[in-house]
């Protein structure tokens, strides 16, 4: 049996209600009035990892400024044979270093030692009351293990005295003295008393504080006429140190914690307290800030206003579309656009209405620009309701919306982080450090139920001169 030949116009008429059916279909599905659940937004973490090279020039300048001239005094020191001493050893030259292996260090000390030695009280002492002077230069050479305790406390365990680096001797009253095996036991003394028997030796917090009140000072940045405060509070401090021959000692610094936002006007006055040092393997250099930004559905719409207000699309031969003004919303995880509209006709016609859009916010990275893709629309209400459906779809606006429904963000992004670079850099008296190859991408858009919420990625390595 043959098929009946259907004229070419019924087939086009059923096409046409085939696929205007499918449209109602579509629209029908998007309410603008919808209550549907919102997306999480993605939390902002932030880390970085700078690894130090601190050559032996730069720690044995800061070896020689730290270290007093005065290092300790001994009274009544007994020398035995009836003699007693007085003294004071000082250091007398500039320090040495050298690292031995990954955790030994090193010392050669140019010592000094001055005083006096004379009889003990009693018998020829009440006779005879001159004391020699002592004036000699020694210079010791001795081993350490420094290491960073947890609670930010520099330690020795560990402490050899290789060479006195010298000899004294000296005669008193006839008599030959060699004072070296007793300038050893005081040197051995000291270092155990005042070296290996406090773990807590050096305080590094306060110094670290200095550099942190910096870098971590709370700060307000401006997005769109807004101002926002940001304060980082950090989590995690992590370290590795060790020497290097013939280079220094190398470090590996990390951090971990997270951005918060604060009203410009309750900014906290002073940085977060750091927590105490965890052990770190990552040897890698990066800054990988993630910062919370959001914008407001007022500034969103006057983004769209401006990048989009005052175009005018051609929807067929008569009517002309022209978007007056836009009001965004959170569907889902989706964005919303309410559209208000005026197709104007060349024969002298105007119409009016509403277009509801909702679409999947995208970023480009090469153009820095927050597109919106997989539009779906539905006419909100208008006059000429049907027909201005039919003009939009028939039109190909929906194409044309998709292509030109873009906002410019990277000058936006660049002003909400103005100041980041600046206060990343770092000037010290022995090292400046610098932020190099800073770039900020948006990791994703999250409608919520006040604005766009945009968490930012800024990621970037760091460069440092040593002085």
């Amino acid at each position: 049996m043959t098929a009946p030949n259907f004229p070419s116009t019924i087939k086009r008429a059923l096409i046409f209600w085939i696929g205007t059916g499918i449209l109602a279909v579509s629209c029908k599905s998007l309410d603008p009035a919808a209550s549907l659940p919102l997306p999480t937004v993605l939390s902002t973490k932030s880390s970085l990892n700078i690894p130090l090279e601190i050559p032996f020039s730069t720690l044995t300048a800061v070896a020689n400024r730290e270290t007093p001239t005065l290092i300790f005094r001994q009274r009544g020191m007994d020398l035995g044979n009836g003699l007693v001493g007085d003294f004071d050893f000082s250091r007398n030259g500039k320090i040495q270093l050298r690292a031995l292996d990954q955790q030994r260090l090193e010392v050669v000390f140019p010592l000094k030692i001055q005083g006096e030695v004379g009889l003990k009280p009693g018998g020829l002492r009440n006779l005879l009351q001159s004391k020699v002077q002592i004036n000699q230069s020694l210079a010791p050479v001795f081993v350490i293990n420094p290491q960073v305790q947890s609670n930010w406390y520099l330690g020795i365990s560990e402490f050899e005295l290789l060479d006195l680096g010298g000899k004294m001797a000296l005669s008193v009253l006839g008599i030959e003295l060699d004072l070296s095996p007793l300038v050893r036991q005081e040197i051995r003394r000291f270092a155990k008393q005042e070296l290996t028997s406090k773990p807590n030796l050096l305080a590094l917090k306060p110094l670290m504080e200095t550099v942190w009140n910096q870098v971590g000072k709370p700060m307000v940045v401006e997005v769109e006429g807004k101002k926002t405060g940001l304060s980082i509070r950090p989590d995690s401090v992590k370290l590795r140190e060790y020497f290097q021959p013939n280079k220094g000692l190398h470090l590996d610094l990390g951090f971990q914690g997270q951005v918060q936002v604060h009203p410009a006007t309750a900014l906290p006055s002073r940085a977060s307290p750091l927590p105490k040092i965890s052990a770190n393997t990552d040897a890698s250099n990066r800054i990988e800030l993630q910062l919370p930004l959001e914008l407001t559905y007022a500034e969103l719409d006057a983004l769209i206003q401006k990048s989009f207000g005052g175009q005018s699309i051609p929807m067929n031969k008569t009517y002309r579309f022209n978007a007056t003004q836009f009001r965004t919303q959170a569907y889902g995880d989706r964005l919303g656009i309410t559209v208000a509209f005026t197709a104007v006709s060349t024969k002298g016609g105007e119409l009016t209405g509403e277009l509801f859009l909702v679409g999947q916010p995208v970023y480009d990275p090469a153009t820095q620009v927050l597109r919106v893709d997989n539009l779906d629309f539905v006419m909100k209400s208008g006059s000429a309701k049907a027909m201005l459906g039919t003009m939009i779809k028939k039109g190909k606006i929906h194409r044309q919306l998709s292509q030109r429904m873009k906002m410019p963000l990277g000058e936006t992004i660049g002003e909400s982080l103005k100041g980041l670079q600046g206060r990343l850099s770092l000037q010290t008296s022995v090292a400046n450090l610098s932020i190099q190859g800073l770039q900020i991408v948006p990791l994703g858009f999250y409608p919520t139920a006040t604005g766009l919420a945009i968490p930012l990625k800024a990621t970037a390595t760091t460069a440092i001169q040593w002085k």
